[in-house]
């Protein structure tokens, strides 16, 4: 597995830590958001999803990767 962190601008309440969240258990991703920092803890199997995939996956819930 590796593990990426990755900053997401716009996040702000635990709604906003769900909608990450759910978004990436539905490509299969394991993640875990961190309010304060505004930043979500990803792991991930490079060969099956790309970090492209990940970001995406975020973006579409509305929020900007930084």
């Amino acid at each position: 597995m590796h593990t990426e962190i990755v900053t997401v601008e716009g996040m702000s309440c635990g709604h906003c830590a769900n909608a990450v969240e759910g978004a990436l258990k539905e490509i299969g991703i394991s993640g875990k958001v961190d309010l304060e920092a505004k930043t979500v803890k990803v792991e991930f199997d490079k060969g099956k999803v790309g970090l492209d995939t990940i970001k995406k996956a975020i973006e579409e819930q509305g929020y900007t990767i930084g």
